[in-house]
């Protein structure tokens, strides 16, 4: 039965890590990093989402910038206030929650945000840093993946390790990150051939594709590290709501050596490398060494 990764208890402990960091940066610079989160409309999960990631930044001892806008919000308005953020000495993070409604374009607007200030890591220029082995600011959930991968085995050196899924979200960074940790990297996908039989060679399998549940014992090599990005809500026979993942997690459980569990795994993660990045690019702005984070 595989052990299971707990992303719950290493977030914990990395927010710990943080909050030391902070007040660093406050004893020896007087500066408090600050988080400026802007969120367009109310969609329902990005609401809790919003509220959790200003909750736990103000935790950590971090200033918490909250900017609610109305669905109806222009695209040339947006931009406004990311340039006033840009501008802005007290923020050092800037994160734009997607989805964005329709009439706005998306890759524009995470393209004006400050590189330096992008802790979603998802400016082409921090991509492009990340592909060609810069220092950038990586996308949060493929960071919380090599953390949680690391839990199991502190050196991946020389792992066979598989993506599934090929988003620039986690597939394409999270890829990257493997390859500067030494492993030997195939990315896979929904067009790949013999998809099982590629799965079953991997040390370490990231299952990123989107699809409940797709990750069935048979792909798993014995013992593998196996990390599940998915996340998707089922409704039971008694009209019970249950998150799962993208791993059939009972039945691959019998068969990996380590797991991470849905909810509970990656997705606490996510939140605490975001934190995260927002203090590496206070450092950074501040002419300050990277935190051993």
């Amino acid at each position: 039965m595989a052990q299971i990764i707990d992303g719950k208890l290493t977030a914990k402990n990395l927010r710990a890590q943080i909050a030391v960091e902070v007040q660093k940066l406050k004893d020896s610079i007087g500066v408090t990093p600050g988080l400026a989160v802007v969120l367009v409309g109310a969609d329902g999960a990005s609401e809790v989402y919003v509220k959790n990631k200003a909750k736990q930044t103000s935790e950590v001892g971090m200033n918490s910038f909250e900017h609610r806008l109305p669905e109806e919000t222009t695209e040339a308005e947006l931009l406004m206030l990311i340039d006033t953020l840009n501008n802005d000495p007290s923020v050092h993070g800037i994160l734009v929650q997607l989805p964005l409604p329709k009439h706005i374009d998306d890759k524009k607007i995470l393209s004006a945000i400050l590189p330096a200030k992008d802790v979603d890591g998802f400016h082409p220029i921090n991509a492009g840093m990340l592909a060609t082995g810069g220092s950038a600011l990586v996308p949060c959930t493929p960071v919380g993946c090599v953390i949680l991968a690391k839990q199991a085995k502190a050196d991946l050196t020389g792992l066979n390790a598989v993506v599934i899924g090929r988003s620039n979200i986690v597939g394409k960074p999270v890829s990257q990150l493997l390859l500067n940790e030494n492993c030997t990297v195939t990315i896979a996908h929904s067009r790949s051939q013999n998809l099982a039989e590629i799965v079953k060679r991997a040390d370490l399998v990231v299952a990123a594709a989107g699809q409940c549940e797709m990750v069935k014992a048979d792909w798993i090599k014995p013992g593998a590290i196996v990390i599940d990005v998915g996340i998707h809500r089922t409704v039971n026979e008694e009209g019970k709501t249950k998150l799962k993942g993208d791993v059939a997690y009972d039945e691959v459980a019998e068969v990996a050596g380590y797991i991470t569990p849905v909810p509970g795994g990656v997705g606490p993660m996510t939140i605490a490398c975001l934190l995260r990045n927002s203090v590496v690019a206070c450092c950074r702005l501040h002419g300050q060494s990277d935190p051993d984070l």
